[in-house]
């Protein structure tokens, strides 16, 4: 059983930035691939981000060039830095992984104000 803890949502203005945390029980993290989705009101919970265990990544074209993941793995943690943030990313963003099962973290908001 793996269980997800995701920190560093909040409230920022367009072009600002936040990061977000999530931390992994367990001690399979480093095998994993983990990600990040987030879920914007009425909206179908979307891929932002995600990175596998060699450290290759993957972004949505509506993030590209503007986020960051990062994987820590001495200290299962995965990072997500979101930089030039817009209104449209207003969302709840979940940390995501896998590892037989899906696991997903509570989610944390992020709202980017005009």
């Amino acid at each position: 059983q793996v269980q997800l803890v995701e920190s560093g949502g909040g409230l920022v203005q367009a072009g600002g930035s936040l990061r977000l945390s999530c931390a992994a029980s367990g001690n399979i993290f480093g095998r994993m691939p983990v990600g990040w989705f987030r879920q914007a009101p009425g909206k179908q919970r979307e891929l932002v981000a995600q990175i596998i265990s060699t450290g290759t990544t993957y972004y949505a074209d509506s993030v590209r060039g503007r986020f960051t993941i990062s994987r820590d793995n001495a200290n299962n943690t995965v990072y997500l830095q979101m930089n030039s943030l817009k209104p449209e990313d207003t969302a709840v963003y979940y940390c995501w992984a896998f590892y037989v099962n899906t696991y997903w973290g509570q989610g944390t908001q992020v709202t980017v104000s005009s």
